[in-house]
């Protein structure tokens, strides 16, 4: 499978960016958009009893970068969307200029749907959002940018739980802290 040419970790196997690629080497393999948004629920239905009329979505970093963007543009099958220090506006920040750019080509047009800022911008809603950000990111302001999610929620009027955590920082710690209010969250909503 492609990975990146350099080894970085935030491209190539490290990091799908839950897009569906166009480009070589990675249209071959890099469909994540499609298995997450097509192939697992359909495997979950067929295997689990599983309500597949109430689903919720969850993730960290570029996780939550996919949650925001599958909600976003799924809101009548997820009925509860979070994440935790997710990269909220990729099309805007380095990690995601390099990761959308090597999976679709440099069309920013085709960037925009998987972008929760630009979604937000087009018209895409979900009723409530729940982010949890860690203050001692080291990513935080270069590469996150909550900010840019918190002026989108705000123009379009649409309820945000930007909770920023002093202290924390990008890792599991910090997703095991907030863990239960974010299950909790799913919970109320499912």
């Amino acid at each position: 499978m492609a990975d990146d040419p350099d080894g970085a970790y935030d491209f190539g196997l490290g990091a799908g960016f839950y897009v569906d690629a166009t480009q070589p080497p990675f249209a071959t393999h890099y469909h994540m958009w499609s298995y997450v948004t097509e192939e697992l629920p359909a495997l979950v239905a067929a295997e689990f009893p599983a309500d597949m009329a109430r689903q919720s979505i969850m993730g960290h970093s570029m996780g939550g970068h996919g949650a925001l963007t599958i909600g976003l543009t799924f809101p009548d099958r997820f009925k509860a969307v979070s994440a935790f220090a997710p990269i909220v506006a990729p099309s805007q920040v380095p990690w995601g200029q390099k990761a959308l750019g090597g999976y679709l080509g440099k069309d920013n047009a085709a960037w925009r749907r998987h972008d929760a800022v630009a979604l937000i911008e087009d018209g895409a809603r979900v009723a409530d959002l729940l982010v949890d950000q860690g203050e001692a990111d080291p990513f935080l302001a270069e590469q996150l940018r909550p900010d840019l999610l918190d002026a989108a929620y705000s123009a379009a009027g649409i309820p945000l739980t930007l909770r920023l955590q002093p202290g924390y920082d990008h890792s599991y710690y910090t997703i095991s802290t907030f863990m239960e209010d974010h299950l909790r969250w799913h919970s109320a909503r499912l």
